[in-house]
């Protein structure tokens, strides 16, 4: 009787232990995907403020580019244009849209640049270089940011699809992260800053 007693006590408390790792087991894979999806949006808001320091930088680009080349119109409406598509993704959070909006910009910057190749005196322009050089600098950190955005959406959906972490991401509804991706081949290359 007594060693039935023992027995059924060993049972127990190898029942109460596994069930204590497995507990403990899927609170740590929790936290690891909380923490992983957070560093997704960490990274996503670092694209984002780059991508607005872009934006911000151009209306003077335009502004300085309007003094020597008045007729290039068309160009200013683009900016204007691939600026309220990217403000409106913004809000949404949704990434496609916001890269489709940082495509059409990419396509107005081109324009810019070529713009300054039919100008001289705009190339001289101290105030167009140095707007130039912070576009470049700008241009560099946004593509550091995306890489590290996709190695992080990377990691993060790793996560949600591998098991067993994956059995704890759907019962929890963790869902995959977008990548940012490019869309247009020309994009794949950040625009050429001459001076």
């Amino acid at each position: 009787m007594f060693l039935l007693n023992v027995t059924g006590i060993v049972i127990i408390v190898v029942v109460i232990l596994v069930l204590v790792l497995i507990i403990g087991s899927c609170i740590c894979t929790y936290n690891k995907l909380v923490k992983l999806r957070n560093k997704v949006k960490t990274a996503w808001s670092q694209i984002d403020v780059q991508l607005k320091r872009r934006f911000d930088l151009i209306p003077n680009l335009v502004e300085t580019v309007k003094g020597y080349a008045s007729h290039e119109e068309s160009i200013i409406g683009e900016f204007a244009k691939a600026r309220g598509l990217y403000a409106q993704a913004s809000q949404s959070g949704n990434v496609q849209e916001m890269a489709e909006a940082n495509k059409g910009l990419s396509g107005a910057l081109s324009r810019l640049l070529m713009v300054q190749e039919r100008y001289p005196e705009l190339k001289a322009n101290t105030n167009f270089q140095e707007l130039m050089k912070s576009l470049q600098e700008t241009e560099d950190k946004i593509s550091y940011t995306r890489q590290f955005y996709n190695e992080s959406v990377s990691t993060y959906n790793n996560k949600v699809e591998m098991f067993p972490s994956n059995i704890v991401a759907a019962i929890f509804k963790f869902k995959q992260a977008d990548f940012f991706n490019v869309t247009d081949e020309a994009q794949r290359e950040a625009p050429q800053v001459k001076f």
